[in-house]
């Protein structure tokens, strides 16, 4: 495994971590546990609970998100909603991770805000159908926007995306500014971190590991791997060219430890998050201290301050 591939907690995981942060922080770690039947084990956890709903009761919260089943070009999008009042917080994990990644996270701030809260799982995730072809964070901007709209949740969101889901942030925010009024950025993918030389960097060092993954018996995971791996170079190089709106707020959580474990790509992801937060004023940095990249998993308290600070200051 090339150096620039970060190591995962979940080893029980068979998947591939590509492509170091963005694959890891952006997404290809396909890290939701295989149950024994072959199949993801938050769907494997019930025909009838969502595994955001098993997540959520045990973590013990007071009131438990309904599944929503939303359709867009075809495909079935898995929505869970926890009643509140605006605004409304919409939680977007990582790369190969569903909606109960945010177990330790939703239920307080469901309890602690009064906000609807919302979680979904990704078109590939969860109890969300796959879609052919490869991946692109416009094409998940967009499944978000269907989603966002058929639940009736067009303005006032705060929104929550850690690791690869902050590609699908800045497709969202780009093309709908006036939904979001906050966002908080959890050690996510940023246009700044690709750089020519990263982004060539990244694409040479996983290219024997992409190709052992086609050779390999095709899972539900493998396929969602490769289709992320699809033209990983050129479309992060458009992705380095884009740019946050300067009227939409965000808190910047990077970790302390970062996705990487060779130092100067863990500088340059510092770098990245530093330069996005400092673009505006009505952005801020927070560092979440003794933690990997799963700061939702290691510092959840830190995801939920922040957040709490974003919905306290746009409601």
């Amino acid at each position: 495994m090339s150096p620039l591939i970060p190591r995962r907690r979940r080893s029980q995981c068979t998947a591939l971590a590509l492509a170091a942060a963005t694959l890891t922080t952006g997404g290809l770690t396909a890290c939701a546990a295989v149950a024994a039947n072959g199949r993801p084990a938050a769907v494997a956890a019930g025909a009838g609970t969502s595994a955001s709903t098993s997540a959520y009761a045990s973590a013990g919260a007071s009131a438990q998100p309904s599944l929503h089943m939303i359709t867009n070009k075809g495909h079935k999008l898995a929505f869970y909603v926890t009643p509140g009042h605006l605004p409304a917080i919409v939680l977007d994990a990582g790369g190969g991770l569903d909606a109960s990644y945010w177990k330790k996270v939703a239920p307080a701030l469901a309890k602690d805000t009064g906000s609807e809260v919302i979680t979904y799982d990704r078109a590939g995730e969860g109890r969300s159908d796959d879609v052919p072809g490869p991946w692109k964070a416009q094409d998940a901007a967009g499944d978000l926007a269907v989603g966002l709209t058929q639940l009736g949740v067009t303005k006032n969101a705060v929104l929550v995306s850690h690791s690869l889901a902050g590609e699908i942030a800045t497709y969202f925010v780009r093309q709908h500014p006036d939904w979001v009024a906050g966002a908080v950025l959890v050690d996510a993918s940023l246009p700044q971190f690709f750089t020519d030389s990263e982004t060539a960097k990244l694409v040479a060092a996983n290219q024997q590991q992409i190709a052992a993954l086609k050779a390999a018996p095709q899972t539900r995971a493998t396929r969602q791997l490769l289709a992320e791996a699809a033209n990983y170079g050129p479309v992060h190089l458009a992705y380095h060219k884009l740019s946050w709106p300067q009227t939409v707020p965000a808190t910047v959580i990077v970790s302390s430890q970062t996705p990487f474990p060779t130092p100067d790509d863990a500088q340059l992801w510092r770098q990245a998050q530093q330069e996005f937060a400092g673009a505006a004023p009505n952005r801020n940095l927070v560092v979440a201290q003794h933690s990997s990249h799963d700061i939702p998993v290691d510092r959840p308290d830190v995801v939920i301050n922040a957040v709490q600070a974003m919905v306290n200051q746009v409601r």
